[in-house]
């Protein structure tokens, strides 16, 4: 059993409509490069690819993709563009499933990491990933850093996003760890609301997961173009290799 939460049919539809900024060139293509060259000649695993927002150009850059996703609607929104022979996904969850064969590139997009709700399945994820790379293969993860530095005393919640189409905000258990995210996104004349809940994670903390697993961290960068990560960065691209 996996604490992630199971994404909904009705969520998987309206997925890609309400997340189409990040399908949009300028975001997606450094994302693609950085991918890529990391796969090379080789193949490539997403954990949780979800509708393949990430996956299916990938594939379509001759990268050989494979998926894993918990949520069969997820799925089956991304199975109308690609089929299965082309981009292989199966069902299951990331800290324990298992795909046949070695992969050159196991990967993680978009904080899907924090779905998992308990240290120890952030832990068995990154032993998932390294039971799938070919020696010298590599980790990738993109995740923000907490912003507790915006949550003074007395504060209970940080705004992510305040637009026209959606309101968000972040609240945070700092005991366990769990931040609530709320999404309040217009719907005709009103608001849906929605949360979900993550188990944030700090670099340092990766790090150890990957010792344990027997990775080493090769590289750690602000955003897929490959920016300095220092203490003012919003999120980290974190790459860690499989001694060969």
């Amino acid at each position: 059993m996996t604490s992630s939460e199971l994404w909904t049919r009705a969520t998987a539809e309206r997925y890609d409509a309400e997340e189409s900024e990040l399908s949009s060139p300028a975001v997606l293509g450094p994302t693609l490069a950085f991918l890529a060259e990391l796969a090379g000649d080789g193949r490539a695993l997403e954990f949780a690819i979800g509708t393949g927002r990430v996956g299916v150009p990938l594939r379509e850059r001759g990268v050989q993709v494979a998926g894993i996703e918990l949520s069969e609607h997820m799925a089956a929104v991304l199975r109308r563009k690609a089929d299965a022979d082309s981009l292989p996904v199966t069902i299951g969850d990331m800290a324990t499933t298992v795909v046949p064969g070695e992969f050159s590139l196991v990967y993680l997009v978009y904080n899907t990491i924090t779905n998992l709700l308990t240290q120890d399945e952030q832990v068995a994820c990154f032993r998932n990933a390294a039971r799938h790379l070919a020696p010298g293969g590599r980790f990738v993860i993109e995740l923000g850093v907490p912003p507790l530095r915006f949550l003074p005393p007395g504060q209970v919640a940080v705004p992510f996003d305040v637009s026209e189409e959606h309101l968000g905000f972040d609240t945070f258990d700092l005991v366990e760890q769990i931040l609530v995210s709320h999404h309040f996104t217009r719907d005709g004349d009103g608001y849906r609301r929605a949360n979900s809940r993550h188990r944030y994670a700090w670099p340092a903390e990766l790090d150890l997961m990957a010792r344990l697993a027997g990775l080493e961290l090769e590289r750690r960068v602000a955003d897929w173009d490959g920016a300095p990560f220092t203490q003012d960065s919003a999120k980290h691209i974190s790459v860690w290799r499989k001694p060969v």
